[in-house]
């Protein structure tokens, strides 16, 4: 990376006839890197040196800088980051008024802004990856499939510095291991020099690890799209191609660590869309939505469920590579789908299955005072909806029990529930929406 200062030092020693007045300062309070600190994408070297460019928000700089998360020795510091979206080479610009030590040193910033490259060298020996585009697709975009080692480990090492910058909790992948590799979204742009350059515009690191006796499983790890890209598409054509790949490798399945939202909205939605066309579902799913159609509520004894067949989610999983856990949630999704949202006893119905199966997954279906407990436990992260789930043991004394439940922790447990549900509701709602809107055509085959 490089740095540009900009310090006092010129005009001190241009003033060294002065005396200087010595006195007694407090202890340096440190400046924290995310109030003094900026990062900005660069489509071109024009940008480089402007604060109108384009702005990313970080979601803590502060780590970056030890364990307190500040930057010491500096008065009105201000450091400004560019980093290019063609090459990922990154330009800083330091400024400040002075430096001093306040007794914690003066902060080394080098070792923190250091270089974080390299994109066409890594796409020239990468493997394209041919995908259905849809009609609002850029077919100037491709996706490149590339082994993480050598420039591509190179160039992952520079991309890793805008995850830790984005994507909050995430830690670099160690590319020593055998099995890890990346796509690349990238667009060959023509500049004004009528040189050409791949730009990058966001990318995955996906593992491929060995599942008994003789498979293998493919997991998302990192997954991002560069903030001037987000919301054209990219995430999801990432998504597509790395469905693709398990398809026509045979893979066993596809999972993603630890998705965020945003990430499970969109994965839903693009399975949700592959689901509605394929067969074998169709009459499990058509039986289902007739069952919650005819069900009466006021005559229910026992817990409604809406669970597939125990051979489909298989079915689903060898030819879709959509593993169990994504497929019973694409499932109910895929069932909203079809249901008449203006028939009310339809939807209540759908909730609560919704309802019965969350009380399920939380509770336990035990009763009385073995099984799972859910109980109100007011935390530091929110003292008014947090909560507990103890197990008791089984055959235990009812004196040894260690929660007794009372009739407001009842209430305040069915308040929860019911919370829980609605969110859950809504989720599904937004999926459905995106799917219907993107799959008119599959809806009405």
């Amino acid at each position: 990376m490089a740095l540009k200062q900009k310090g006092s030092a010129d005009a001190a020693a241009a003033d060294g006839s002065k005396r200087r007045r010595v006195g007694f300062a407090g202890i340096d309070a440190g400046t924290e890197a995310n109030e003094c600190m900026q990062v900005f994408i660069a489509r071109n070297s024009d940008d480089v040196g402007l604060e109108d460019s384009i702005s990313i928000e970080p979601f803590d700089l502060n780590h970056f800088f030890g364990e307190d998360g500040k930057i010491y020795g500096y008065t009105d510091l201000k450091i400004n980051v560019w980093i290019s979206a063609i090459s990922l080479h990154a330009y800083a610009e330091i400024s400040f008024k002075e430096t001093s030590d306040g007794g914690k040193g003066i902060t080394d910033l080098k070792p923190v802004l250091q270089e974080c490259d390299y994109i066409s060298d890594v796409v020239k020996n990468g493997t394209p990856i041919k995908h259905d585009a849809s009609d609002e697709d850029d077919l100037a975009v491709e996706i490149v499939r590339v082994e993480l080692q050598g420039a591509a480990a190179f160039l992952y090492s520079r991309l890793i510095s805008l995850v830790l910058l984005l994507v909050e909790g995430s830690t670099p992948i160690d590319i020593t291991e055998h099995g890890w590799e990346m796509l690349l979204v990238v667009k060959k742009a023509a500049l004004e020099s009528s040189a050409s350059k791949y730009q990058l515009l966001g990318f995955a690191a996906v593992h491929h690890f060995y599942r008994y006796p003789e498979s293998t499983r493919l997991r998302i790890s990192q997954i991002l799209v560069l903030p001037p890209y987000q919301g054209e598409g990219h995430g999801r054509r990432l998504l597509e191609a790395i469905n693709s790949i398990a398809e026509s490798e045979n893979i066993y399945d596809v999972t993603i660590e630890d998705p965020s939202d945003y990430l499970q909205y969109i994965r839903s939605s693009i399975d949700c869309l592959c689901l509605l066309t394929f067969e074998p579902i169709k009459p499990a799913l058509g039986d289902m939505i007739l069952s919650l159609e005819g069900t009466n509520l006021s005559k229910r004894t026992g817990s409604l469920t809406m669970v597939p067949p125990a051979d489909l989610a298989e079915t689903v999983r060898l030819k879709l590579k959509i593993n169990k856990k994504q497929f019973l949630r694409c499932w109910e999704i895929l069932i909203y789908l079809h249901l008449d949202s203006e028939d009310c006893k339809c939807i209540d119905n759908f909730r609560a299955c919704i309802y019965d199966r969350t009380k399920g997954e939380l509770l336990g279906g035990a009763s009385g005072t073995n099984g799972k407990r859910l109980v109100q436990m007011a935390t530091s992260f929110d003292e008014d909806s947090s909560f507990a789930v103890y197990w008791t043991k089984e055959g235990a004394d009812s004196d040894d029990q260690t929660v007794e439940q009372q009739p407001e922790d009842l209430k305040t447990q069915e308040e929860q529930l019911n919370e829980l549900v609605d969110n859950q509701m809504e989720e599904i709602a937004e999926v459905a929406k995106n799917v219907r809107s993107r799959g008119k055509d599959k809806l009405t085959a």
